[in-house]
């Protein structure tokens, strides 16, 4: 089963920049569809982006054209690439895998059979 470790994290101002991370071990990455979920303090979890085993992304309609999911599949890393961030993007991200593509593609967190422990984005106004 593969291991998921997520790193990136930080505190920025309202308009700034963050790249998460999201490095996958002890199973071949291929096989699994990626994604990221994140939990605000206080609310539900929510999918944010996810790309599945033929590379196709999907957003949350929250974060379209202002976050990008992108993969390395020879590092067998995941990235989040948040741009023009918002105190309302403050949570907890979560990186994620499953075996099949239906997380990745309804962006379910639940769906998700593996998860990391987590990252703080913290987004001040």
């Amino acid at each position: 089963q593969v291991r998921l470790v997520e790193s990136g994290g930080g505190s920025v101002q309202t308009g700034g920049s963050l790249r998460l991370s999201c490095v996958a071990s002890g199973s071949t990455y291929r096989t699994y569809c990626m994604g990221w979920f994140r939990q605000p303090p206080g609310k539900e979890r929510e999918g944010v982006a996810g790309i599945d085993k033929d590379e196709r992304i999907t957003y949350t309609d929250s974060v379209k054209g202002r976050f990008t999911i992108s993969q390395d599949n020879a590092k067998n890393t995941l990235f989040l690439e948040m741009n023009s961030l918002q105190p309302e993007d403050t949570a907890t991200y979560y990186c994620a895998a499953d075996l099949g593509n239906w997380a990745c593609k309804s962006l379910d967190w639940t769906q998700f059979s593996i998860r990391g422990k987590g990252t703080q984005v913290t987004v001040s106004s």
